[in-house]
């Protein structure tokens, strides 16, 4: 059985592959953007997966799908959950920023 280090290490040449993948296909989604479903970050269309209703980022994917393969989730819903503190902040961060921007 591959250890957790083991496990997460060959995920993230997946996931970067995935990322590679989608540029050589269609390079301009690099610098296409989407608010990540689990997150709440702003990231780049490259390497990120719809699962189901949600869009997650490549980073997203890699928490998810190392999450599925060690057994400490059993589906998207359970990632969106656990990362909801995360998006609370990204929403706070983008309002706080977004009220600077308009002072200015």
């Amino acid at each position: 059985m591959k250890s957790k280090e083991e496990v997460i290490a060959e995920m993230q040449l997946v996931v970067e592959q995935m990322r590679l993948d989608d540029i050589e296909e269609n390079p301009d989604c690099e610098f296409e953007y989407f608010t990540c479903n689990a997150c709440g970050d702003t990231k780049s269309l490259a390497g990120s997966v719809q699962y189901g209703p949600y869009r997650l980022c490549n980073d997203c994917v890699l928490l998810a799908e190392a999450g599925f393969e060690l057994g400490q989730i059993k589906s998207i819903d359970e990632l969106i959950t656990a990362l909801e503190d995360k998006r609370l902040e990204a929403d706070c961060e983008f309002i706080k920023n977004e009220e600077k921007r308009l002072q200015n």
